[in-house]
């Protein structure tokens, strides 16, 4: 009688156990609730899945606990008794081939806080039409869920299917869950602080605190000096106030309802705790201790004068970051590495060398503005800071230039295919790899031989831009010499015919130790970097699931369409491709350049040029991540 309920038990502790586990069905949202985990991917912040598996030969459906098993690869391998190597498995059940797979693998998403429920398929599966349907219809009959099933459209090949009419399922894309987001993480990490509500118009005259978390109406120009920033619209992954916040490892998010949040709203003027996660956020009352920032020592820059022509960046300068700066040395990079791989970058390219700009601040009515900023006490005085910036932006405007750079220029330009000039900023304290400067200085176009968009406006433009309030504070807060700054001018052809513009940095930043390139792209010269209120860019993950460059094995994960676009891709796989892999070579180029160890990812700049939509690289620095 013992043997036979110790065998009992045995069966009840086996079945309990498992049962925790998975299930055949998903009875109600308290089931799924305890079987749900976060998306193998983080590109959505408020996605909660649970992970599904159907054995096509036992012809058993199986959801499963994705808080205890994290792969589908480790719950068939640990559940049901698969034994092939994880290549394997990933080519024959991604496989359009039905008679090579074992199972078909999905995930149900649940967007927090709606009714919106998505069945979604990896990038890499590769399913037939007739699969998904019935894959779609057994989780459909299989949960509580029902007709709130929606099939997600996340790649091109299922969006080609869709607009095909092959599926004959619900189908959404992207912008079905984008617009749902109200809670995104811009920067993680956690911190102390007074929580404090600013307008985004008032910061010209206020400052706040660098002991406060500031909650703002908006997305800033430039980051204040604080411990943490809640804004209220959704950014790019890729933009100004992401890559700074990363820069200065201060936690940062975007959450759409905080003016309603009377939770927050009552924490307003009190020492708080913020804490940012992928999926969650929290703001408490804390009495714990603030941390003081340690005042860094002024970090010096190096300037070289001696260099007083302009320099063909058709040809590498040699240690030319010391005297034309580092964007312009790395598009002497650029084109080097042009010439071994199909791409094009901006023609006529030149750099005009800090001599000049030197040159130009050693006017006493410049110069002396500078000193008197420099010797300034009152360092904290937001609208008198203000005030003494704008007088030498002014006075750098005003002054005339050099003639003979002038002279230069019309000389080098004279027999251009092209009119238009851009002159973009190069200076001694960007693109550095702890100080990449993004969005801190400006660029400006010239036309040759026109009065008012004269070279000399433009040059004069993009040299006041050093002393912008934000290229100004942020050298501030990282202790760089502001006696010490140098501007070099990065000039090339401009571009008035874009097709599309874009950002390509090179690793997988939404899943951590997977392949893939993140991109964000834009049509025409929208700003991926710094968009408009309410544009949504195209983002996406691509990348190849083996070793090859093959296009069969590359992958391409929708994050979100651009709505400039009706929501459609702008560009195509094979566009895509080719950006992945000279991206891919420009990386690692450029670390042999730059004497770096490789697996650091870089941050690229592209656009699509023309009728013939050609591929140009217009930039290249260090991702600071």
């Amino acid at each position: 009688m013992k043997k036979y309920l110790y065998i009992l038990l045995s069966l009840v502790t086996f079945t309990t156990l498992n049962a925790q586990r998975f299930s055949a069905s998903l009875q109600d949202y308290e089931a799924f609730k305890e079987f749900k985990g976060k998306p193998l991917s983080d590109k959505f912040s408020n996605i909660e899945s649970v992970k599904i598996v159907y054995d096509l030969r036992k012809q058993k459906m199986y959801y499963f606990n994705s808080r205890i098993i994290s792969h589908h690869y480790a719950f068939v391998t640990e559940y049901l008794g698969y034994d092939k190597e994880i290549d394997v498995f990933n080519s024959e059940n991604y496989s359009s081939n039905e008679k090579d797979r074992d199972f078909l693998l999905g995930n149900l998403n649940h967007i927090k806080g709606t009714d919106k429920w998505i069945f979604e398929l990896a990038a890499s599966d590769h399913m037939a039409v007739k699969q998904i349907e019935w894959f779609y219809n057994q989780v459909k009959n299989t949960s509580f869920i029902g007709n709130n099933l929606k099939f997600y459209l996340n790649d091109p090949e299922k969006i080609a299917l869709y607009k095909e009419n092959k599926l004959k399922i619900p189908c959404v894309k992207s912008d079905y869950i984008f617009n749902e987001i109200k809670y995104q993480q811009v920067v993680s990490g956690s911190t102390i602080g007074i929580l404090k509500q600013y307008k985004i118009k008032d910061l010209d005259q206020i400052k706040p605190h660098s002991d406060e978390i500031i909650i703002l109406d908006g997305t800033p120009n430039m980051l204040p000096d604080v411990k943490g920033i809640i804004v209220n619209e959704l950014q790019t992954p890729l933009s100004h106030l992401v890559l700074l916040g990363k820069n200065r490892k201060i936690p940062i998010i975007a959450y759409t309802d905080v003016e309603k949040d009377h939770t927050i709203k009552r924490l307003l003027s009190k020492k708080v705790e913020f804490q940012v996660g992928i999926d969650t956020f929290f703001v408490k009352e804390t009495t714990r201790k603030m941390t003081t920032k340690k005042i860094s020592k002024k970090k010096k820059l190096t300037i070289d004068n001696t260099v007083t022509q302009l320099v063909d960046l058709s040809s590498i300068p040699k240690k030319g970051v010391n005297y034309i700066g580092s964007k312009a040395q790395n598009m002497a990079y650029l084109i080097a590495i042009s010439k071994e791989i199909k791409f094009k970058t901006p023609e006529n390219a030149h750099a005009i060398p800090f001599y000049y700009y030197t040159k130009h601040i050693q006017k006493s009515s410049i110069s002396n503005l500078i000193n008197e900023l420099m010797a300034f006490p009152r360092k904290d005085s937001t609208v008198l800071i203000h005030k003494k910036l704008k007088q030498i932006r002014d006075a750098i405007k005003k002054e005339p230039i050099d003639p003979e750079l002038i002279a230069k220029l019309n000389l080098t330009f004279k027999n251009a295919a092209f009119k238009n000039f851009r002159f973009r900023s190069s200076t001694n304290a960007e693109d550095l790899d702890d100080f990449n400067g993004a969005g801190l200085y400006d660029s400006k176009t010239g036309i040759m031989g026109d009065s008012i968009k004269s070279f000399e406006k433009a040059i004069k433009q993009v040299w006041a831009s050093v002393w912008n309030e934000a290229s100004y504070n942020e050298r501030e807060l990282f202790g760089i010499d502001q006696k010490n700054i140098a501007m070099g001018v990065l000039v090339h052809r401009s571009f008035p015919d874009e097709t599309a513009n874009g950002v390509v940095i090179t690793k997988n930043i939404f899943r951590k130790n997977f392949p893939g390139y993140t991109i964000n792209v834009q049509k025409g010269e929208n700003s991926v970097v710094k968009p408009e209120k309410g544009e949504i860019c195209e983002q996406f993950t691509a990348y190849h699931i083996s070793e090859g460059n093959d296009d069969d094995d590359f992958e391409i994960d929708y994050t979100s369409n651009s709505n400039l676009n009706n929501n459609e891709p702008l560009l195509t796989p094979k566009e895509i491709s080719n950006l992945y892999n000279v991206s891919k070579t420009i990386e690692t180029k450029m670390f042999r350049y730059w004497h770096k160890n490789q697996f650091h990812p870089v941050d690229i700049e592209f656009k699509i040029v023309g009728d013939k939509r050609e591929l140009y690289i217009k930039q290249v620095r260090p991702f600071n991540d």
